[in-house]
């Protein structure tokens, strides 16, 4: 007897012939935010390169210092989270090249040693040169940093060394010379300029990504990240916003730029600027999901509000469109989780400034982008099945994010899908009611005084 499967009823032996195939549904799964990019001078680490850190990562191999030193704060910042919300899953790391960047070096004799990269990073590194006791003509050559040995090798021919994580070796022949410990000198940090976050734009573009953060006062470049998250979150299809602090930024007067108003003074004494305290921002807004807002979260670690604002001074920040922090019961946390929009339009209401609010936009638009373009765009026939497939994915989601309170009042009527003008498109309209947090209450305290007449 003949079997297998079919496709039209068009077999001629007699037989059984089975397909076995899903019910055509793609599983509503609402997906991950927490990825935030950052363009970082630094004094170690490749160049024009986006670098992937996962949150817990030795941070080392990355910009050359562990998580406890100070050229590593603006990571722990970016990671920290809030009270109320995670930090982000993953940092797009992106070290600028600049101009006049130098790599430090060392001569041994007739070795010469160069730190892998530029910047003073490389002045730490220090070379220790010794024969071995029990073997004439044997030499350990033991790269140093910061009083720990990173890599050692024996040699008795100096074209056998091979670079490490942190030198590169060049030289030749059996005579070596021996040191106590050389210190490799003159490595130069690069200069960075407007120029280099232009490149870093383009280098960003192909990833992934919810927050991008600048922590610069240059008003062209704020300017240029405020066009660039702009343009891929409207016409590349990729939603996310940019946090940048001061003026210029909030005169971006746009959804997805993030102005921070003031900075934070830490429990160890650190003082952070504006500038500063977007790594905390940026980190704790990809970090923040879809239901959640940093209204009211707090700042882990902070003390003070720097400057600290009076309330006049806080509605004034508030109104022109920046997030700021205010001292509460010996805490500090976020005003109010608003991005720079001040001007409101028919199309665009007020709704449209709460970071929450633009959290559960952003997060449909990315996962319909992302679920359409795997698993329905030229797969799925364009006729009423077709489109009924569509419609029933995005009702599904929808009614997820309402049981995570992302929305509310959303039944299946508030999603239509039709047919296009052509034959290979469809028109989806979709009636949204996001949740927004409680964060005004009035209360009226009536007292009455009972008085009884006897």
């Amino acid at each position: 007897m003949a079997g297998g499967i079919w496709t039209s009823q068009n077999k001629v032996l007699p037989g059984v012939y089975i397909n076995v195939k899903s019910q055509g549904s793609i599983s509503p799964n609402i997906g991950e935010r927490g990825v935030v990019a950052i363009a970082e001078p630094l004094s170690w680490g490749p160049t024009n390169v986006v670098q992937e850190i996962i949150p817990g990562e030795d941070l080392t191999p990355y910009i050359g210092y562990d998580v406890t030193r100070p050229q590593a704060l603006f990571l722990r910042e970016m990671m920290k989270g809030s009270d109320t919300t995670a930090g982000p899953t993953k940092i797009l790391l992106y070290r600028p090249k600049g101009t006049s960047g130098a790599k430090a070096a060392a001569t041994i004799g007739g070795l010469t040693v160069t730190a892998l990269y530029e910047g003073v990073r490389g002045n730490d590194i220090t070379i220790i040169v010794r024969e071995q006791v029990d073997a004439d003509g044997v030499y350990d050559v033991s790269t140093v940093i910061d009083g720990s040995v990173a890599d050692e090798q024996s040699v008795s021919d100096l074209s056998k060394l091979t670079a490490n994580a942190w030198v590169t070796f060049s030289g030749t022949g059996t005579t070596i010379t021996e040191t106590a410990g050389t210190a490799l000198s003159e490595g130069a940090d690069p200069t960075v300029a407007s120029s280099d976050y232009a490149t870093f734009l383009t280098a960003i573009e192909p990833y992934q990504f919810d927050v991008l953060i600048y922590d610069g006062t240059d008003s062209t470049t704020i300017q240029a990240i405020a066009s660039f998250v702009k343009r891929i979150s409207e016409n590349v299809g990729q939603k996310c916003q940019a946090v940048m602090a001061g003026d210029s930024a909030a005169n971006c007067n746009s959804e997805f730029v993030i102005a921070v108003k003031n900075g934070v003074v830490l429990d160890d004494g650190t003082t952070l600027s504006a500038q500063q305290t977007t790594w905390w921002v940026g980190g704790a807004e990809a970090g923040a999901v879809y239901y959640q807002s940093l209204t009211y979260a707090r700042y882990p670690n902070s003390v003070q509000a720097n400057p600290k604002l009076t309330e006049a001074q806080t509605q004034d920040a508030v109104t022109k469109g920046f997030l700021c922090f205010i001292d509460t019961f010996d805490t500090v946390k976020v005003c109010t989780d608003i991005n720079s929009l001040t001007t409101v339009t028919v199309d665009k209401g007020q709704e449209f400034s709460k970071n929450r609010v633009m959290r559960v936009l952003m997060q449909f638009c990315n996962d319909v982008y992302k679920q359409f373009s795997l698993y329905y765009i030229g797969k799925v026939d364009n006729n009423e099945i077709g489109r009924n497939l569509l419609k029933g994915w995005i009702v599904g989601y929808l009614n997820e994010m309402q049981a995570n309170n992302g929305i509310q009042n959303f039944s299946e009527e508030d999603v239509t899908v039709s047919a296009g003008n052509s034959v290979d498109s469809v028109v989806i309209d979709v009636a949204l009611q996001p949740v927004d947090s409680i964060e005004k209450i009035y209360m009226t305290v009536t007292v009455s005084v009972n008085t009884e007449t006897e």
